[in-house]
């Protein structure tokens, strides 16, 4: 009777994977009616589905357990934003951008992996994305440069409580455009614009007194005219600025030829640092600007009837005009004219399509604050 009942426990435990010999079966038939009635011990077609049952509650267990805490934990945050809300209003809306703008900086740092991980895998370079991708790598670059800076200051113990001050005191230094207020990105963009607006007139001094320079006689007098039809506040047209292509590819106007205050005014129309050594400047002035001339190649193939009206005045706005103050149609036939010249021009010409962030906004109707 023991060694039934120690048999009838393993196949209970394990399934009765282990056969008992033939006199312990012939013990077994006959004790079982008295063991089942003794200690309950299961029946052999009981024991899989029991098997099945064990090994499946943890799972739906922990199923159950994550939907409760996330079903709870959407209760709590509805009730804290609900609080903030009613007692603390102002606080709340600058926790509220926070907070999306925490998303969509995230979201557009995992698009630009996705981005870097295709370009890896297939081999392709940078000019050879589409126009959005190419810009949103173009942008993604900026704000985390700009974001590095607080990763930096943010180093020192306790100094997270100083970063945070800094944040809400300077946000337009500081925060990318996710974390401005709908206010705070038109008053922002219209300060920024102002500040290269200042340099304006220091380059096209230096055109005019670059004038004399210049051996051909005819792009003497297309130049001479250019310059006063700005000084009158006349939109130039593209056949204007494209005659002068060949004194912005070499002397006195060509890339490598521009002197060292000119860099600076123009950096400044660029919204760059001009505080950087002269050969930096030189620099990120053509890396700069190779990279507008690549998105208009890629614009030019897009179209820019697909584009979408915020597209087209961030467009805009990245090559020298105020887009936030002027018609969306304004804005795209603008860009229109842009397109001709850029797409027009060779890598050795790019000293003009750097001075055209200038010469074609200056005037343009609406463009004027």
């Amino acid at each position: 009777m023991a060694l039934s009942r120690v048999c009838w426990a393993r196949a209970a435990l394990w399934g009765a994977a282990v056969t008992p010999g033939p006199y312990v079966t012939r013990k077994l038939q006959l004790a079982r009616p008295r063991a089942g009635l003794a200690w309950g011990a299961p029946r052999l077609f009981d024991l899989p589905c029991r098997s099945s049952n064990l090994h499946l509650s943890p799972k739906a267990d922990v199923k159950s357990l994550i939907s409760y805490v996330v079903t709870k934990t959407k209760v709590i945050n509805g009730k804290y934003h609900r609080f903030l809300g009613r007692h603390f209003p102002r606080f709340y809306v600058l926790y509220t951008i926070f907070m999306k703008g925490l998303q969509m900086f995230w979201a557009d740092a995992k698009k630009a992996r996705r981005i870097k991980t295709y370009m890896w895998k297939h081999n392709v370079k940078f000019h050879q994305l589409s126009y959005r991708e190419m810009e949103h790598l173009r942008q993604f670059r900026r704000d985390v440069t700009k974001c590095l800076f607080l990763g930096i200051i943010s180093i020192p113990p306790f100094a997270n409580y100083l970063v945070f001050l800094l944040m809400y005191l300077f946000p337009r230094q500081l925060l990318i455009q996710h974390f401005w207020t709908p206010k705070q990105q038109i008053d922002f963009l219209d300060i920024y614009h102002a500040l290269r607006k200042q340099s304006h007139p220091e380059i096209l001094g230096y055109l005019e007194r670059v004038i004399p320079l210049v051996s051909d006689a005819g792009l003497r007098w297309h130049m001479t005219e250019l310059c006063t039809k700005i000084q009158h506040g006349t939109h130039p047209a593209i056949h204007d600025i494209l005659a002068l292509r060949e004194c912005f590819s070499n002397h006195p106007l060509g890339m490598n030829q521009l002197h060292a205050l000119q860099m600076k005014a123009l950096s400044r129309a660029m919204l760059l640092t001009p505080y950087l050594p002269s050969f930096l400047l030189r620099h990120r002035l053509k890396t700069h600007t190779t990279v507008i001339h690549q998105l208009d190649r890629a614009l030019a193939k897009l179209g820019i009837g697909h584009l979408t009206p915020q597209e087209v005045k961030s467009a805009c706005y990245l090559r020298g005009l105020n887009s936030t103050h002027i018609a969306e149609e304004r804005c795209r036939t603008w860009l229109g004219e842009w397109l001709q010249i850029s797409c027009s021009l060779k890598e050795a010409e790019l000293s003009l399509l750097l001075h055209n962030v200038v010469l074609l906004s200056i005037n343009y109707t609406g463009s004027r604050r």
